[in-house]
Order: C-alpha cells, then structure tokens, then sequence
C-alpha cells in the first residue's frame, strides 16, 4: 500500500512543473500600418449651409479701449459768463473814470474823480488801477472766449494737448474753459444709400447690391479719438460685412426649397447684426441695414433670368401634371362608382392615359378616346353621360 504512494510521491515531485500562461497585452497598433476604415459612399446630401452665428462668434470684432469712454464735460450756463463780463467791464469803466480817462460829460452824473485827479485836473494812473483794468479785461476775455452756442443734435467733443477732457451735450448758450480744443460732432440720426456693390453668393455668382443704412454715433470719445474717420470705416465695414453674409447663401433657390439672400427680412437681419458688433468699438450706434435692390451683375444677368424662366416653366408644367392625374384618377372613380363596375388594370391604365392626353394636350387635338380604350370602359363613360343627362333633365322637370 505504502510503495504505489512513495512512487507516485516521488514522480509527482520530480516532475517539472507546468509553466502557467498570463495574459499578455496586445501591443498598440502603428499608425503607420493600421488599415483604416474606408467609408462607404452614401448617396449625396442637401447642401448644409454655414451658421453665420457660429461664424460671427469665432471672428471677433476689435476690442475698443474700456478707458476710453464719453463723459460730460464741465459747462456753465451762458447767463454766468454773460454776467461776469458785464461785471468786469463795469469795473474797468469805475476805475478809469476815478483815473480821468473817462471826461465828466455831465453834472448830472457823479463825480467819480479821486482827489488827486481834481487837484491836477489831468489823468492819474496809479499801480492798483493799472492793475484792476489788466485783471478786469482778463476776466472780460476769459468769459467771452469761453461762450459758445450748441444746436440740438450737436455736441462739442473737448480735449486738452490731444488728451479727451469730456463732452458737451448741453444745447443753448454755455461756457466752456476757452482753454480745451473744442470739436463739434453730429449726433443725430442719418441714412447713407450706398452705391452698387458687387460681391458673390454662395455658389459663386456675381450679384450687386444697394444698401441703406441708418446709423448715428453714440459714443463721441470713440468717434473722435479711437478712429480716424468713422464714416470712411462705416463704408468699409459694411463692404464686408456684406461681403460675408452674401457667401453664406445663394441668391436664388431654383432648384428647390431653401433659403435664399431673396429672403429680404432675413438678409436685413443678418446684415444689422453684423454690421452693429463691427460698429460698437468706432462708437457709431446701427439701427438697420436694408437691402434696397438685389440682382445678379451685368455680365450674368441674362442668362440666370433665362435660367430662372425655365425653372419656373418646369415648376408649373409639374404642377399641371400632377393635377392631371388627380383629375383623371377622380374621373376614373366615378365612372367605376356609376357604373357598378370595376375596370381591370389594362383598362385602367388606357383610360387614364387618354384622360391625361385629352387634360394636357393644347386646344384643337382631337382625342383618340374612343379608338384606344377598351369596350367596357367606353361603354361605362357612356352610361356615366347618359346617367348625367336623365339626371340634368329630372332636374329641370
């Protein structure tokens, strides 16, 4: 009993044990060798036209400088200026009659000569009267230099050695420092009609467009001190901007629905739009941008109207065709429902066939309907007319 155990001991210990198998990772795939997949061609889909949101949003209009902002300049009110001057010209004429320049024309006005010019009976100037008529004409001069008038719609742009101090929107008489460099800016509102401007829509046609803008500037710093000329880089913004949102779609969508630049409440919508975020930072303020005509260029102009014509020519012959057919199904209906008779698939099919040959073909044709169409189906058209006849005639009866 103990050797079988001893042996099979002993060969189980000397055997060499089995090596166990790990699962080993795959390596990565080259790149270079890997077999890519090859889509299959699928059948061609309706053109996807591009988001000129998306557009807009990735392309940025410049940033303005956020320090660089309208605010309102100090301005007194003409009557304070108007007031000072006839103050200080009065002073002036008090002294220089107390000095003798200014004669006695009359006993009735008071004497105003101090005693030393009495005594000489000549002009005395002294230093403090030199010094009141030099201070009173100076404050005679800053007042007047300071008056100016501002309309309605207008406002004064000032600044002091190039750097903006504020702005005067205030109308009437007022008085500003005469030191600051005053510009006057037009804010009120205004339409520009812009000439006729060739770009291309989406599949590369050349079309011209006239535009109508209406704008005004709301922001007089940026106007005056962030561009050089704000109408000129109004001109050239919407050059682009229409640019832009013309290719985004063609003109015309002749070969089936879908949007088109024909769409005029959308292509205004999308040209405000865009034009407004390209104003904001010259500080002009957009109200709308309206398309005032649109048609193709000259050079194309003729053969894409020839286009057009046919398309709608194809348009309506479908149009009639298919109204052909529903007429002819009905009439073959009600032949079947008159007659209590159902017409077999060939007698269908010819009845129909000269149903749209006599709707669709032109006045004078005579038809082949007798001819072509088998005996049931004439003979049930027959009955249908006779039917239609004894009906009419009870009527009148």
């Amino acid at each position: 009993m103990d050797a079988p155990r001893e042996t099979a001991h002993r060969t189980l210990a000397g055997a060499t044990p089995l090596l166990k198998k790990t699962p080993q990772a795959e390596p990565p795939p080259d790149p270079a060798t890997e077999t890519l997949p090859v889509p299959a061609p699928s059948a061609p889909s309706a053109p996807q036209f591009a988001d000129t949101r998306a557009e807009i949003a990735a392309r940025r209009p410049p940033k303005a400088d956020p320090e660089l902002r309208e605010r309102e300049a100090l301005a007194l009110p003409g009557w304070v200026a108007l007031s000072a001057l006839l103050l200080a010209l009065t002073s002036i004429a008090l002294v220089l009659a107390q000095v003798g320049l200014i004669p006695q024309f009359a006993d009735v006005l008071p004497d105003l000569r101090s005693d030393a010019v009495r005594a000489t009976g000549g002009p005395v100037v002294t230093g403090w009267a030199l010094t009141a008529v030099t201070a009173g004409c100076a404050v005679a001069l800053v007042a007047l230099a300071g008056l100016l008038v501002n309309a309605g719609g207008e406002t004064r742009v000032v600044s002091r050695w190039g750097r903006y101090q504020g702005t005067v929107r205030r109308t009437g008489l007022l008085w500003v420092n005469p030191s600051l460099r005053r510009r006057r800016v037009d804010v009120r509102l205004r339409h520009w009609r812009s000439e006729a401007v060739q770009v291309t829509d989406r599949t590369g046609t050349p079309i011209v467009v006239r535009l109508l803008v209406v704008w005004r500037i709301k922001d007089t710093a940026r106007a005056v001190f962030a561009i050089g000329d704000h109408e000129a880089y109004l001109r050239e913004q919407i050059h682009a901007v229409l640019t832009r949102t013309a290719s985004t779609l063609p003109c015309d969508s002749n070969a089936g629905p879908g949007p088109a630049l024909r769409d005029g409440q959308w292509f205004a919508d999308e040209l405000t739009r865009s034009l407004v975020a390209e104003a904001v930072p010259a500080g002009l303020e957009v109200f709308s941008v309206s398309p005032l005509a649109l048609d193709y260029a000259p050079e194309v102009a003729d053969s894409m109207r020839r286009r057009r014509l046919a398309d709608l020519d194809a348009g309506l012959r479908t149009v009639l065709v298919d109204d052909a057919v529903e007429a002819a199904a009905l009439a073959v209906r009600r032949l079947e429902r008159a007659t209590t008779h159902e017409l077999d698939v060939a007698a269908r099919s010819a009845l129909m066939e000269q149903l749209l040959v006599a709707f669709v073909a032109p006045a004078g044709v005579p038809s082949a309907l007798p001819a072509t169409v088998p005996a049931p189906a004439v003979a049930g058209a027959n009955a249908l007319r006779k039917s239609g006849k004894a009906g009419t005639e009870g009527n009148r009866v």
